[in-house]
C-alpha cells in the first residue's frame, strides 16, 4: 500500500542561512523531483519550494526508506551536509501529512497568516509536476482538495479580510473611505519602503495617477517612472493637494510637511471630497490638527498599528474556523483512500460471484433442454438480482470498514471467506 508522506522545513523550524540553502528554482523542483522519482522508495512525487518551505510530498511503500532517500536526496542534489539540515526536518505521515497540505494550502501555517501567495505557488508546483508526470491518482486528488479546502477557508472565514501590515491597513482604511480605490489619484511624499509598499497595493487596487514629491527631485523622477507617476519638486505640495485624493506620506522631516493652512486653502476648490492623508513617518510629517477638518481623514503609524494588531486577532479567531473546515476535508480524503483499499476485494469479489452464477445458468439451461429466448432472459435477469442481492451486504461490509480499526482483516476476511486470495474458482 502506498502511503502519503510530507517531508520539509520552513520558518518555524529553521532559519533563514539553512533554508536559503536547500531553496530550490522552478527548474531546479522539477529536476529534483525526477531524481526522485529515479529511487523506487518512491512513488508519485511532487516538490514545493518558497522564501519560507521546502517541502516534499509524495507516497512510498515503506515510509522509512522513503524518508531517508529524500534526506540523502537534499543532501547530494543541494550539497548541504545532513548534519545541517536534519535537526529541522518535519515528517508527516498519512492523516498528519493531509492536514499539514491543507492548512499550507490556506495559508494557516503561514508567516503571515491568510497570506494569499502561498496558494498560486503551490499551484504552479502542482502544474509543473502533472506536466512532468510525477503525479499520479492519489497525489492529484490530494492536490485538487488542497486547493479546493483554500478556497473554502477564504470565502466561509474572515482569514484573508484584515490587513496585517502597516502599508496594506493604510490602502484598506483608504478602501474604507472610499470604498472604491479605483481612480483614485495619490501623492507620495518621500521615499520610505513602506510608501512605497503602499503605493504597490494601491495600484493593485487600481489607483488613478500617481505624483511623487521628494526633497530630492532626482530621487523623485527615479521612483515617479518606476511607478509610472510623475514627479514633483517639493515646493509644489500644497498646489497638489487641490487635485489628489490619497496622500502617503514618509519623510526623514524633523517638522511637519503638511499643516492645516494648506489643506483649508484648498477645500473650497475640491468641493469637500474626501482627502486622505496616510503619515507613515516618524516623525511625523502631517500635522494632526489636519484631522479636524470637515472630510479630511489623518492616519499616522500607530492609528494602523492598532488595525494591524487588532486584525491580526481577528485572523487568529478565523484560524480556529479554518481549523474545523481542515479536520473536516481531512476526514473526508482518508474516506476516499479507504475507498481505494477495499475497490480491488470488491471488484473481485463481484467477479467470483458472477463467474459461479454463470456457470451455474449454464448448467441450469443446459439441463432445461430448449428454452424461448423469453426464458432465457427470465433467467437471466433472475440471475443478475441474485448476484446484486449476494453482493449487497459484504460491500456495504467493505466499504464501511475504513472506519473501523482493523480495515486490513476485514479485506482479508472477506477474501478468505470467497476465496479471492487463489487463483481457481
Amino acid at each position: 500500500m502506498q502511503n502519503i508522506l510530507l517531508i520539509g522545513l520552513n520558518h518555524k523550524t529553521a532559519p533563514v542561512e539553512i533554508r536559503e540553502c536547500l531553496a530550490f528554482s522552478e527548474e531546479e523542483a522539477l529536476g529534483g523531483a525526477e531524481v526522485l522519482l529515479e529511487n523506487d522508495a518512491v512513488g508519485e512525487v511532487v516538490l514545493f519550494s518558497t522564501c519560507n518551505r521546502v517541502e516534499v510530498l509524495l507516497t512510498a511503500s515503506d515510509p522509512d526508506r522513503a524518508v531517508n532517500a529524500v534526506k540523502e536526496f537534499l543532501v547530494d542534489f543541494k550539497q548541504v551536509p545532513r548534519d545541517r539540515f536534519e535537526g529541522a526536518i518535519y515528517v508527516y505521515h498519512g492523516d498528519d501529512a493531509v492536514r499539514h497540505l491543507f492548512c499550507v494550502a490556506a495559508s494557516l501555517d503561514s508567516m503571515v497568516v491568510g497570506e494569499p501567495q502561498i496558494l498560486g505557488q503551490m499551484k504552479t508546483s502542482y502544474a509543473a509536476a502533472v506536466a512532468r508526470k510525477s503525479t499520479g491518482a492519489k497525489l492529484n486528488r490530494l492536490l485538487h482538495r488542497a486547493f479546493f479546502i483554500a478556497k473554502r477557508v477564504r470565502s466561509e472565514t474572515g482569514i484573508g479580510d484584515h490587513a496585517v501590515s502597516i502599508s496594506y491597513a493604510a490602502v484598506e482604511l483608504g478602501r474604507k473611505i472610499f470604498g472604491n480605490l479605483e481612480g483614485k489619484k495619490v501623492l507620495l511624499v518621500g521615499a520610505g519602503e513602506m510608501a512605497e509598499l503602499a503605493v504597490e497595493h494601491l495600484i493593485r487596487n487600481r489607483s488613478g495617477d500617481l505624483l511623487v514629491a521628494n526633497r530630492t527631485f532626482e530621487r523623485g523622477v527615479e521612483l515617479a517612472k518606476r511607478f509610472r507617476g510623475e514627479a514633483l519638486r517639493f515646493e509644489e505640495i500644497p498646489e497638489a493637494l487641490a487635485h489628489v485624493d490619497i496622500i502617503i506620506s514618509s519623510t526623514g522631516s524633523p517638522d511637519f510637511v503638511i499643516v492645516p493652512s494648506h489643506v483649508k486653502s484648498v477645500m473650497r476648490s475640491r468641493r469637500n471630497r474626501p482627502l486622505f492623508f496616510i503619515d507613515i513617518a516618524v516623525p511625523r510629517d502631517i500635522d494632526p490638527k489636519i484631522n479636524r477638518i470637515s472630510n479630511v481623514y489623518v492616519y499616522d503609524i500607530d492609528d494602523l498599528k492598532g488595525v494591524v494588531d487588532g486584525n491580526m486577532e481577528d485572523r487568529k479567531r478565523e484560524a480556529v474556523k479554518a481549523m474545523r473546515l481542515i479536520d473536516e476535508a481531512v476526514i473526508q480524503f482518508r474516506s476516499w483512500l479507504d475507498s481505494l483499499e477495499v475497490v480491488p476485494t470488491i471488484v473481485a469479489l463481484r467477479n467470483r460471484i458472477d463467474a459461479i452464477a454463470d456457470r451455474e445458468l449454464r448448467r441450469t439451461i443446459q439441463q432445461l433442454g430448449e428454452l424461448t429466448d423469453s426464458q432465457q432472459a427470465a433467467l437471466l435477469r433472475m440471475k443478475t438480482a441474485l448476484t446484486n442481492k449476494l453482493l449487497h451486504y459484504p460491500t456495504l461490509f467493505l466499504k464501511r470498514s475504513g472506519c473501523n480499526a482493523d480495515r486490513t482483516g476485514d479485506i482479508d476476511t472477506v477474501q478468505k471467506l470467497f476465496h479471492l486470495d487463489e487463483d481457481r474458482d
